[in-house]
């Protein structure tokens, strides 16, 4: 098969983390490859040396044999090499039209050709099977269709590689197999594929073959019909991987009740008299598919937002209108669903990120100044406890991968010993050995008295690690069921709002 991208020896620095180490890659006219490792090996930053974000320190891209000059992304885009980031670049204000056209015209024309761009938009569109409304505007639509926008913005500069960055990420469980049926078309049309994912099923369903780094070198590549989920998440991390086991034991007093609980956000309803209860040592999942309220209930019990109705209570004591301030004072510790947005100031570092939530406690403060060698300190143990890759106390947080940032999150939120913790997706973007130390960090906080709500859009993470668990549709949550008394089936029909009448809101 014909090589239509080659990486010789690529080797990338970042002060004194060693990215890449002698990388060398190549990619097959309709291939799509599957590139796996772990949070920090090293993926994210090769994919931007061959799109020209990062120049390498050494060693050499060519595209079709011929060499891609480093660190310009014209000159890759130009090449016919194009990149769907993990969190989209994309203007909200703007319409998809306006989007797919930026950057693709040259400064000096008068007028811009926007008939000509409509009708090329919509021919992509249909013939690569990515529906869109070009005149619609960016901030209103859902993520699968900026994904969507993203890919045909590509393809409109005449992709003929494109790199895909963790493309399922947030899309629900549909939205993903949609997108790989669409992407499999695209080869057919001669488009050639580098995908990095942590999901192993989705590796196995849509990949020819599959490249594994590890610590920033080349470990394995496999054939995908020759391998299997086992021995690659085992090439991922160098050991095999078990995920830990929720065992059952007694549950105590209610910690975190809500009340029929009514968010408005925009004018809009979305959540719809919600009531549940969390008690100490329990996890409760929150199931449902992507946008059915799950933003409104995580900023609930964050204290982002405030209830137009309703009551919640946490040991008792009305909570229902305190902001985040008061809640983390309370004993509640969150982890976000968006770590970017939410979670991290990524031009503070490691160590003020850590101390973030507790600056004014006398741990880390004194008469108003900051104890900065206690903070650091403290951010060093979680660092060593959590296994955060590629950080010191002093590293700027946005050099951290995502599942590494995700890892700071949940150490800074497991070290205060809290009594009630949000985890809201909190293995979104993270590799298989990562996932299992974050249930294990959950389950041990449960039987350590935490009470847990967790929302994941994650079935099977939601069955793994919770003892009850509600279905969400439309900002309306089910009665709870009892994990041993939910089959998938059962699941499945709730989170399609069908619900028998001991299952009813």
């Amino acid at each position: 098969m014909t090589a239509v991208l080659e990486l010789h020896n690529i080797t990338r620095r970042f002060g004194p983390l060693l990215a890449n180490d002698d990388v060398s890659l190549n990619l097959a006219q309709g291939e799509v490859l599957a590139l796996l490792g772990e949070n920090g090996a090293g993926k994210t930053t090769l994919m931007n040396i061959l799109f020209g974000h990062y120049a390498a320190d050494a060693g050499e891209v060519r595209v079709h044999g011929n060499p891609l000059p480093p660190g310009k992304p014209r000159a890759a885009i130009d090449a016919g090499v194009g990149m769907v980031h993990q969190h989209f670049t994309l203007a909200g204000n703007l319409t998809v039209l306006e989007n797919v056209m930026l950057g693709s015209e040259p400064m000096r024309r008068l007028r811009s050709a926007r008939g000509a761009a409509r009708a090329r938009l919509m021919s992509l569109s249909d013939r690569f099977g990515l529906p869109v409304s070009p005149d619609a505007k960016v901030a209103r639509l859902s993520v699968g269709e900026r994904q969507r926008v993203e890919i045909l913005k590509s393809l409109y500069r005449d992709a003929r590689i494109l790199i895909l960055d963790e493309p399922t990420a947030v899309l629900a469980k549909p939205e993903a197999e949609q997108l790989f049926e669409t992407l499999r078309g695209m080869t057919r049309h001669g488009l050639s594929l580098i995908f990095i994912s942590h999901k192993l099923q989705e590796v196995m369903a849509a990949s020819d073959r599959v490249a594994v780094l590890r610590d920033g070198r080349m470990v394995a590549e496999r054939t995908t019909c020759e391998t299997s989920p086992e021995e690659l998440a085992e090439l991922m991390v160098g050991r095999r991987v078990r995920r830990p086991v929720r065992h059952s034991h007694a549950i105590g007093a209610p910690v975190l009740k809500a009340e029929g609980v009514t968010v408005k956000q925009d004018g809009e309803t979305r959540l719809s008299a919600a009531s549940f209860v969390v008690h100490a040592g329990e996890i409760l999942g929150i199931v449902g598919v992507s946008g059915n309220g799950q933003g409104a209930l995580g900023a609930l019990v964050s204290g982002l937002s405030r209830p137009a109705a309703g009551r919640l209570t946490l040991d008792g004591r009305d909570v229902t209108h305190e902001g985040p301030r008061g809640l983390i004072r309370a004993g509640v510790a969150r982890v976000p669903e968006d770590r970017h947005a939410e979670g991290v100031v990524g031009e503070m570092s490691v160590w003020e990120n850590a101390v973030l939530e507790r600056l004014r406690t006398a741990e880390f403060s004194t008469w108003g100044f900051v104890r900065r060698a206690a903070a650091r300190r403290h951010a060093a143990g979680l660092i060593q406890r959590f296994d955060v890759r590629g950080a010191t106390p002093q590293t700027r947080v946005r050099l951290l991968s995502g599942g590494n940032m995700q890892k700071l999150i949940l150490g800074r939120c497991l070290a205060t010993g809290p009594k009630f913790i949000l985890a809201n997706q909190p293995t979104r973007g993270l590799d298989e050995g990562a996932i299992a130390a974050v249930h294990a960090e959950l389950l041990e906080a449960r039987v350590n008295g935490a009470a847990i709500l967790l929302i994941s859009e994650a079935l099977d993470e939601a069955l793994a690690l919770s003892d009850r668990l509600q279905a969400i549709v439309k900002g309306r949550l089910s009665q709870p069921v009892a994990v041993e008394a939910a089959d998938a089936r059962r699941i499945g029909l709730m989170m399609a709002g069908i619900w028998g009448q001991g299952d009813a809101a």
